[in-house]
């Protein structure tokens, strides 16, 4: 899988899952992926900034999504 193909694999899995997010006044973006493919790098925007389950939508809700899309992604890490 080509790297442009694995970004469109994960903006797919943020799509699905930002609905959620911006229900709670918040939002996410993609801000890369790692040479290696195996690490997303997103920004918690709005009410998600600071919101003290933060960490677990990220964990439970985007990681979770994202690896779905693309399994062979390993972590997802929020660059607030």
């Amino acid at each position: 899988m080509t790297s442009e193909e694995l970004k469109i694999k994960v903006e797919n899995a943020l799509d699905e899952i930002r609905p959620f997010l911006q229900s709670d006044g918040g939002d996410i973006s993609l801000i890369g992926i790692d040479e290696n493919g195996k690490e997303v790098k997103v920004r918690l925007e709005g009410n998600c900034v600071g919101c003290s389950v933060n960490q677990m939508t990220l964990k439970s809700g985007v990681e979770m999504t994202i690896k779905k899309h693309a399994p062979q992604i390993e972590k997802v890490i929020n660059i607030g």
